[in-house]
C-alpha cells in the first residue's frame, strides 16, 4: 500500500503538486491561488436520483450510486453546488487554462448552463459512447450508452491547448471526431474491495483520462480534479508527466487513490514529446526556399491533380502562363486565383515533382527551417531528404 500523503496547507505551492486535498471541494479549491492551474477535469456527482434497490433480471442487486455524496435535496441545491464549484474552479484556471466536465442526461444540462452563466467558453461537447454499458434492467427506456463530457475555456479569449496535429496524426491522419468509444471501467482496471464490490461505483477508464490529457495539456502541465474518487487523472497525469492535485473529502478514497498512483512509471521524457503544431512553428517566407536554393528560379510548380501549372521567379513570387488575369502573385494569391476562391493555403495547394512524385511545397519549409538553425528532426518525422535536392527538383 503506497504511503498516505496528504497535505492541509492553506498556499497553493508546489507542496500541493501531486497531493490530495482532504475535505470539502469548495472549501479546499477557495485555498488555492488565482490562475494556478492549466487545465480541470471534474467528474462531479451526478445527482442520479435513484429512488429504491435496483434488480437485475435474476434478481440480483445492481451495484448501483447509493452513497450521500450523489444525494442533494433538490435541484436547486445541486445548482447551487455545482455553482460554487465551478466558480472556484474558473477562478484557480490560468488565462488560457480550459475545463472538462462529465455528467449523463440528470445533471449535464444543468452544468452546462452554469458554465455559460460563470462566463466559461465552451470549444466542444464530446460524447462518450460505451463499448458495454449497463443494460436497462426496468425496460422502460433506451440503455444509457453514453455519457457527456463539455470542455471550456476560461472565457472566450482563452487560447487552450489543443494537440491538433498529434491528434489527427494518431488518428491515421483523420480529423478526432467528437464521439469516442471506450469501454467503462472494468476487468484488472476496476479496483474491488476484499468481498468483491466496486471500490468506487463511477470509476472511469484510464482510457478517457489518457485521451483528454494527450488532447488538452502539455507536458509538466498542472491538472487539477476536485472530485479525485480513486485516483484515474492522477494515475494518467503522472504516467504522461503532468503534475496533478486532487480534492476528495473521502479519506478510503483516498487511500486507495494514493496506492494505486505509487505503482504508476511515468513514461520517458522523450516519448511524451507533443508533436509540435504547425502554426507554433518558426515562420519561413516562399522566398527564403528560393535564397537557399532548396528551389530554383525558374522551377515549374502545379497542384495535386496537375491541373494548373506555375513558374518560381527570383523574387519569390509565382508566374501563370495559362492567360489568367492576375499573372504574378504570391503562392497564396494564385492558388486562389486558378480555383476561383477568395483564399487559398499555398504550401498545400502548390507541389513540386521528384522522383515522378508529386510533393507539396510544405515539405521545403522544415528543410528551410534546419538550415536556418530553426528546428531539429525531433520536431517531427520529416520526409525523405533525397527528395528535396535541387538536383532532383
Amino acid at each position: 500500500m503506497g504511503k498516505l500523503h496528504v497535505e492541509f496547507t492553506s498556499s497553493a505551492d508546489k507542496k500541493i503538486l501531486n497531493t490530495v486535498l482532504v475535505g470539502d471541494c469548495v472549501s479546499r479549491l477557495r485555498n488555492i491561488s488565482d490562475s494556478t492551474v492549466d487545465l480541470v477535469f471534474a467528474d462531479p456527482p451526478y445527482n442520479l436520483q435513484l429512488d429504491g434497490t435496483l434488480f437485475r433480471p435474476d434478481d440480483s442487486t445492481v451495484d448501483g450510486v447509493t452513497q450521500d455524496w450523489d444525494k442533494f435535496s433538490s435541484f436547486k441545491d445541486y445548482d447551487t453546488f455545482c455553482h460554487s464549484w465551478l466558480k472556484e474552479c474558473r477562478r484557480i484556471l490560468k488565462p488560457h487554462g480550459a475545463i472538462w466536465v462529465m455528467g449523463s442526461y440528470h445533471n449535464i444540462f444543468r452544468i452546462c448552463s452554469q458554465l455559460q452563466d460563470l462566463g466559461f467558453w465552451i470549444q466542444n461537447d464530446v460524447i462518450w459512447r460505451k463499448t458495454n454499458p449497463m443494460p436497462n434492467f426496468r425496460g422502460k427506456r433506451f440503455t444509457n450508452a453514453h455519457e457527456t463530457l463539455i470542455w471550456a475555456g476560461r472565457d472566450e479569449n482563452s487560447r487552450v491547448t489543443f494537440n491538433y496535429e498529434a491528434l489527427k496524426c494518431a488518428n491515421d491522419d483523420l480529423q478526432m471526431r467528437s464521439d469516442w468509444l471506450f469501454p467503462i471501467c472494468s476487468g484488472a482496471e476496476r479496483l474491488k474491495n476484499i468481498d468483491g464490490r466496486k471500490t468506487h461505483p463511477t470509476q472511469k477508464p484510464e482510457a478517457l483520462l489518457y485521451r483528454i490529457l494527450q488532447a488538452t495539456t502539455q507536458p509538466g502541465d498542472v491538472v487539477l480534479d476536485p472530485f479525485f474518487g480513486t485516483g484515474t487523472t492522477g494515475v494518467v497525469a503522472k504516467r504522461l508527466r503532468r503534475n496533478w492535485i486532487g480534492i476528495e473529502r473521502n479519506i478510503s478514497y483516498t487511500s486507495k487513490a494514493l496506492s494505486r498512483i505509487s505503482l504508476v512509471i511515468p513514461m520517458s521524457n522523450d516519448s511524451i514529446k507533443p508533436l509540435p503544431a504547425k502554426r507554433s512553428m518558426p515562420r519561413v517566407p516562399f522566398l527564403t526556399i528560393v535564397e537557399l536554393g532548396i528551389l530554383e528560379p525558374g522551377t515549374r510548380l502545379m497542384d495535386s491533380h496537375r491541373r494548373h501549372r506555375a513558374q518560381v521567379h527570383a523574387d519569390g513570387t509565382l508566374g501563370l502562363a495559362d492567360g489568367h488575369s492576375v499573372t504574378r502573385g504570391s503562392i497564396h494569391r494564385l492558388g486562389a486565383e486558378v480555383q476561383g476562391k477568395p483564399t487559398c493555403n499555398g504550401w498545400t495547394f502548390w507541389h513540386f515533382e521528384a522522383e515522378g512524385k508529386l510533393k507539396p511545397i510544405d515539405l521545403l519549409r522544415q528543410q528551410a527551417r534546419q538550415q536556418l538553425g530553426l528546428s531539429n528532426n525531433q520536431q517531427q518525422n520529416l520526409p525523405d531528404q533525397k527528395v528535396l535536392t535541387r538536383a532532383q527538383l
